[in-house]
């Protein structure tokens, strides 16, 4: 399915760019269920991200923040939903652009975000790379 609009699309690629490029990466430790005293297990992204694919990622990642931050003041200023909605899908178009132009597709895009996000050794890759 090709998808070039999603919902919320850009709130995910702004977080994952965030997290991608933020200076220092922020750990926190697994909630855990009082009931069963365990750690709750959830899939774990791939980590095995090639070189290609995360300089792929963090110049998507770069692209998709600066055209966040063009567009925020835009989506502050509007005054009606119907122009947030509005400003909102044209920055969401530009950012799923963004990702496509680096050659990857948004679940690409978000996946290895994720992957970055948990795994400490390659949110310093992408760090290095991002410099």
């Amino acid at each position: 399915m090709n998808r070039s609009y999603v919902p919320a699309v850009g709130a995910c690629l702004i977080a994952m760019a965030s997290a991608a490029m933020a200076q220092a990466p922020q750990q926190q430790a697994p909630a855990r269920d009082p009931a069963q005293g365990a750690m709750p297990t959830q899939p774990q992204p791939a980590a095995n991200v090639s070189d290609d694919q995360l300089r792929k990622f963090v110049s998507a990642a770069q692209k998709v923040a600066m055209i966040s931050q063009e567009y925020t003041p835009r989506l502050n200023a509007a005054t009606d939903a119907a122009s947030q909605q509005q400003v909102h899908k044209e920055a969401d178009d530009k950012m799923v652009d963004a990702v496509h132009r680096e050659g990857l597709t948004v679940d690409e895009f978000n996946g290895i975000g994720q992957a970055v996000e948990q795994n400490p050794n390659l949110a310093q890759r992408a760090r290095d790379m991002a410099k």
